[in-house]
């Protein structure tokens, strides 16, 4: 998870997020050679006394600085776009999870399973126990098998709200009355923050997102105990 002073992306945990992180440093490179010879170019100019007439209209330099920058934004284009197929690109999800959003707390609905669902509510300041992070933890954890394909449907009761876990590459909105769908793979078991990234009242702050990733077969386990409590 993200530390303070922290000036790159959480670690990655899923593969659309490692894909993610190796666009932005493709882009950020470029974007740093870009600079790094724009400012060359400026203080060369600010500070040299010689002037050179046949640069002053020049044919050649003019069809340079036309195609290059097209040739660039290709560069950055094509992998952009890449990705965002990606991202969009639902094969085969092993397991289905409902996310309804609410005024201020999430609701997970584990549609595989014929009464498997329970709502998800931030532990407050004065309950957290040694180890747990202060506006993060809630009382519920959304629990997905790990190595496998999660799809996840979002959607809201009142407002918009939005589904986001930054260390999975997951952002989605949740409208009412749309149902609007994300899948991801968690590469590793662990746990995993998130919290609403819509503006949706005055407890906006206050409705957090967890996903813990565990093998399988304790997947099954916590699913078993928890139609066994319901």
């Amino acid at each position: 998870m993200a530390h303070p002073s922290q000036l790159g992306f959480q670690d990655a945990a899923s593969p659309v997020m490692e894909e993610l992180i190796h666009f932005h440093d493709h882009t950020l490179m470029i974007v740093f050679l870009i600079s790094t010879l724009v400012l060359y170019i400026i203080t060369a100019m600010v500070t040299t006394k010689l002037t050179n007439k046949y640069i002053l209209d020049s044919q050649e330099i003019e069809v340079v600085w036309t195609v290059l920058p097209a040739i660039i934004l290709i560069m950055i284009a094509l992998p952009s776009l890449r990705i965002l197929y990606l991202m969009d690109e639902i094969n085969d999800p092993h397991l289905t999870i409902k996310a309804m959003g609410h005024q201020w707390y999430w609701s997970y609905e584990y549609t595989d399973y014929e009464d498997l669902g329970f709502d998800s509510y931030m532990i407050q300041t004065q309950d957290l126990t040694p180890g747990q992070f202060r506006l993060l933890e809630t009382d519920h954890r959304m629990v997905v098998p790990m190595e496998s394909p999660i799809r996840v449907l979002v959607s809201a009761e009142d407002v918009l709200h939005s589904w986001a876990v930054p260390a999975l590459g997951v952002k989605m909105d949740a409208v009412p009355g749309r149902l609007n769908q994300t899948a991801f793979i968690v590469s590793r078991p662990g746990i995993y923050y998130g919290q609403c990234s819509e503006i949706c009242g005055a407890n906006h702050s206050f409705m957090p997102i967890v996903v813990e990733a565990v093998p399988l077969e304790h997947f099954e386990a916590w699913s078993s105990s928890m139609l066994e409590e319901a």
